[in-house]
């Protein structure tokens, strides 16, 4: 989705919920989009924001964060570092995604599609709990770094032979 179309539906959000998209928050959810793979903490946010309206401070990003999580705007993530990041909630989609954390470089991938469907009607059935969102991470090692490994691996071993 476009910067400009994502904009309206989140101004829409924030006004729907008592909230204006005052030009601070704009610069805020510039920044998100512009970044959206790259889990920023509040302080990169802030940043980048920083350059676009120097005027901005910090408390107001957070505010603004904090205002776009409790509207279902942005999901608050914390990886293995203990920074919060922040997360754009994609358009239509039901529960947060998941994430693939590399414990070797430290990269996040996403995944799009819910593969707990199946857990949730478990739990839903089995623990008469109702599910209303859940988060997975899968902690590992990431093709690159695999490859990286293998690589190295190889080195040693031929150099051993040799």
């Amino acid at each position: 989705m476009n910067t400009i179309n994502a904009l309206k539906k989140i101004k829409k959000q924030l006004h729907e919920s008592g909230f204006k998209l005052t030009p601070q928050r704009e610069a805020t959810l510039q920044v998100l989009l512009e970044n959206e793979k790259d889990h920023l903490s509040a302080e990169e946010i802030f940043f980048f924001v920083k350059r676009k309206s120097p005027e901005i401070g910090l408390a107001t990003v957070y505010r603004t964060l904090e205002i776009l999580t409790e509207i279902n705007v942005l999901d608050k993530v914390s990886f293995n570092d203990g920074v919060a990041r922040y997360d754009l909630r994609k358009e239509g989609a039901k529960h947060f995604h998941h994430h693939l954390l590399c414990l070797e470089c430290g990269n996040i991938e996403e995944i799009e599609e819910d593969l707990l469907g199946a857990v949730e009607e478990i739990v839903e059935s089995n623990y008469h709990f109702l599910v209303k969102d859940h988060r997975l991470t899968f902690h590992g090692i990431c093709q690159n770094c695999q490859k990286k490994a293998l690589a190295e691996q190889n080195a040693v071993t031929q150099q051993t032979n040799n």
